[in-house]
């Protein structure tokens, strides 16, 4: 193995000083960014959509909120009458629950797909998940947030019956939400892909083409 040099604690310690600046630096930029993030324009967004909860109760969009005045949704990669599941869809759900720490700041969390609701309950119920998962089907709510049948992540704004859309995301943009990726770039060899810049021969293989669903993994 083409290991990094083993050194003594105090040479270590030195070098992890020098790497720390460079953490505080990307910290104080993420802060900046944050604070650009919060000033941008928003886009008001028009009535009209009709949504289908997990109990199969309907409501607009407002009703998302849940009474909550921000509102944060993942749109889920699901296609109506599709058999695909997308493995990056559902590992990254697997990193999210329903975030009670979300809620005194006035946040809600949710799923949300164009395919019917009874292709999206016998998922959730094989994963277990609990974050609320809402279904868009028959509306152009997934074309109108520019998704492209994708996935990605919404941010809106609700000031009484007025929803605003204050931000976007997809591709790399939603790694931020993976508990599981943020870890794995802490550890030696990282995400063990091929695009990371790694030392000559640590293991990779291609991108995300080790995901797996979460119950198709081999039992160890």
């Amino acid at each position: 193995m083409n290991r990094p040099p083993v050194v003594s604690a105090e040479e270590w310690q030195a070098e992890r000083d020098k790497l720390l600046v460079k953490e505080k630096e990307l910290t104080h930029a993420l802060d900046d960014l944050a604070a650009q993030r919060r000033r941008l324009p928003m886009v008001r967004l028009k009535d009209g959509y009709v949504f289908t909860g997990p109990d199969g109760e309907t409501g607009d969009l407002v009703s998302l909120f849940d009474g909550h005045n921000q509102l944060i949704i993942y749109h889920y990669m699901k296609q109506p009458g599709s058999d695909h599941l997308c493995v990056g869809c559902a590992s990254l759900t697997d990193n999210l629950s329903p975030w009670a720490h979300l809620a005194p700041r006035g946040v809600r969390l949710i799923l949300e797909s164009v395919a019917p609701q009874e292709e999206l309950e016998p998922l959730r119920q094989r994963f277990g998940w609990q974050i609320p998962w809402y279904s868009s089907y028959g509306s152009t709510f997934n074309e109108d947030m520019g998704t492209g049948g994708g996935f990605g992540v919404s941010v809106l704004l609700r000031d009484g019956d007025d929803v605003f859309r204050t931000w976007f995301t997809n591709g790399r943009g939603t790694d931020r939400l993976r508990l599981d990726f943020n870890l794995l770039d802490l550890t030696p060899y990282g995400r063990q892909e091929v695009w990371e810049d790694s030392p000559e021969g640590w293991p990779q293989t291609s991108t995300m083409g080790w995901l797996r669903l979460r119950d198709e993994y081999p039992q160890h």
